[in-house]
C-alpha cells in the first residue's frame, strides 16, 4: 500500500513597505535581514535596465539570469520547481512560453515574484 507523502512547506515571497524615522532605517534593514528579508530599494526594473531586450525574449533572459543568480543548474532548478529540465531549457531559449502556472513555481523556487517571468 502506498503511503501518503507530505508536501514540502515553502514560504511565499512577500513585499513589505514601511514608513518611519530615517534615523532608524539602517537598523530596521538589519533587523529584517536577520529574518531573511532583502533590501530591494535600489532595484531597477529589468525593462529599464535592458531596453534593447524585446518583450518576447525578456522572460527567457530573466529566467536564465534568476537561475544563475541563485547559483542553480537547470537540473537543480527543475527539481526545485517540479518542471522538467527540458522545459527549463526551452523556456530559457524562448522556445516555450512560461505561463502563469510555471511562473508561480519558478518564482517560489527562485525567491522572486512570479510576474517577472511573464
Amino acid at each position: 500500500m502506498l503511503e501518503r507523502t507530505k508536501k514540502r512547506h515553502i514560504d511565499k515571497t512577500v513585499v513589505l513597505t514601511f514608513q518611519g524615522p530615517e534615523s532608524n532605517r539602517d537598523e530596521a534593514i538589519q533587523a529584517l535581514a536577520r529574518l531573511g528579508y532583502v533590501d530591494t530599494s535600489n532595484s531597477v526594473p529589468w525593462r529599464e535596465a535592458f531596453p534593447d531586450i524585446s518583450d518576447d525574449e525578456g522572460p527567457a533572459v530573466v529566467l536564465r539570469a534568476m537561475r544563475r543568480r541563485e547559483g542553480l543548474t537547470q537540473k537543480e532548478l527543475s527539481e526545485k520547481a517540479d518542471i522538467p529540465q527540458g522545459h527549463i531549457s526551452a523556456m530559457e531559449r524562448g522556445k516555450m512560453q512560461i505561463g502563469v502556472a510555471r511562473a508561480k513555481k519558478l518564482g517560489q523556487a527562485l525567491n522572486a515574484g512570479y510576474k517577472v517571468f511573464l
